[in-house]
């Protein structure tokens, strides 16, 4: 996809697309984007001993972590370019790029050669692959939350907006369907073997999709009435913004830290932990990220009527108090029912950030700056702490310290309480207006 020379044009209100097209064409790409995404954690106990050589599992899984990590440190890159791109060139473009990326991600790791057939080279390949979708994804968020906050009407906007994290769990729900349904008709030999490549071409073909629904997308009236605006030094505009830039960062480090925790390295903790069988674990998995997909919009609309602060402090206090003992107990679940019971207290707790992420970000910066307000601090917060939650728990617990990362999970939504206490609401003082 080439850049457009200059903004898209506004269009009449007669040929403006409704509020919820534009929302369902922003949110069936995101699905897509973060099935992909997630594809990668949900069938990385499979595809492991394809790309690296064969030895204990928990080694196979600290590698396929680490790329999993790696991934991540192009996102603050992608939340910058993208950014960049989205506030000069439009939500609309930026969205179709980012999707288009993703396909190519999935697509490379779909074909890739094994180790056994290329040796070192292979886990390469899946590292430039992560490496493509992480630009990809840190350039979707940052988008994605400024182009669903603009288009949802303002007193609505948390409930609207709140979509994107629908989405966002919709493409992990999907993931996890996916391998649980390929669980019950394959077996281990063939999902070792090849079935792992299922879910990449599945997500490759559906990113193709989608970058043709985004192309019919109309540029938001917030980005279109801004575009006129300077056009240069957008990254030193935003550096005029520290208390945001510094607030999105703070809240992004606990709030991403905790995200992953709950969410992705959950399956592998109440495999490699709790000692729970594959299946088990992600069926439990998948029916905890159903009801707390379903929790979002509540949450959301919750925040139109008392504001997103309240939401964002209890987040800090419950995530501080609740993680260590939260997490300690999961590891000692003894049936699905119990482990489902505690992770969906950890997911009603993470619900008060997650429901209103974007949107409180977005409501943060002007529209000159938006998309890269979001994208960047997002990024490098999530990059550092989210990214790295799988990785940094499987080191810890292969030093004989497990609990010692439910400690650090804990001290960071401290940090995240902290930048809430400080923020002024946002419902109330939203720049998307201005």
């Amino acid at each position: 996809m080439t850049a457009a020379a200059s903004p898209e044009a506004p269009s009449s209100d007669a040929t403006r697309p409704s509020q919820a097209r534009q929302l369902f064409g922003g949110a069936a790409g995101n699905l897509v984007e973060w099935f992909d995404w997630y594809a990668y954690s949900a069938f990385a106990l499979y595809f492991a001993p394809a790309f690296f050589p064969k030895g204990d599992a928990l080694a196979q899984a600290l590698n396929t972590a680490a790329i999993f990590a790696v991934g991540f440190l192009m996102r603050p890159i992608g939340g910058w370019v993208l950014g960049i791109y989205a506030d000069r060139y439009g939500r609309k473009a930026a969205l179709t790029l980012s999707v288009a990326m993703m396909c190519t991600g999935s697509l490379i790791i779909a074909v890739a050669p094994t180790y056994g057939q290329v040796g070192l080279l292979a886990p390469l390949i899946l590292l430039f692959a992560r490496l493509v979708q992480g630009i990809s994804v840190g350039g979707e968020y940052g988008t994605s939350a400024t182009f669903m906050s603009e288009v949802a009407e303002p007193k609505r906007r948390g409930f609207l907006a709140s979509f994107q994290y629908v989405t966002l769990i919709g493409g992990q729900l999907l993931a996890l369907a996916l391998l649980v349904v390929m669980q019950a008709t394959l077996s281990e030999d063939q999902l070792f073997a090849w079935g792992w490549r299922v879910p990449f071409v599945v997500g490759a073909l559906c990113a193709v999709l989608v970058f043709r629904l985004r192309r019919t997308l109309v540029e938001t009236e917030a980005f279109t009435k801004a575009a006129g605006e300077t056009q240069r030094g957008r990254t030193a505009q935003l550096f005029a913004h520290p208390r945001a830039l510094l607030t999105v960062l703070a809240l992004t480090a606990g709030g991403s830290l905790a995200f992953y925790t709950y969410t992705t390295y959950m399956q592998k903790y109440l495999v490699l932990s709790a000692g729970w069988s594959k299946p088990d674990a992600t069926i439990t998995t998948a029916a905890a990220l159903f009801f707390y997909m379903l929790m979002q919009p509540m949450f959301g609309a919750l925040s139109d009527r008392i504001g997103r602060r309240p939401l964002l402090i209890s987040f800090g206090v419950l995530g501080t108090l609740m993680t260590v003992p939260a997490m300690i107990a999961i590891g000692q679940a003894a049936s699905r029912l119990e482990g489902f019971v505690l992770m969906m207290a950890t997911l009603t707790v993470l619900s008060c950030y997650t429901a209103i992420s974007g949107v409180v970000k977005a409501e943060m910066f002007p529209a000159s700056i938006r998309a890269l307000g979001v994208g960047l601090p997002y990024g490098v917060g999530v990059a550092v702490f989210g990214g790295s939650a799988e990785y940094v728990a499987l080191a810890f617990k292969s030093a004989g310290y497990e609990s010692g990362f439910f400690w650090y999970v804990a001290i960071m939504c401290a940090v995240a309480l902290a930048a809430a206490i400080s923020l002024p609401d946002t419902r109330s003082n939203s720049k998307i207006e201005t």
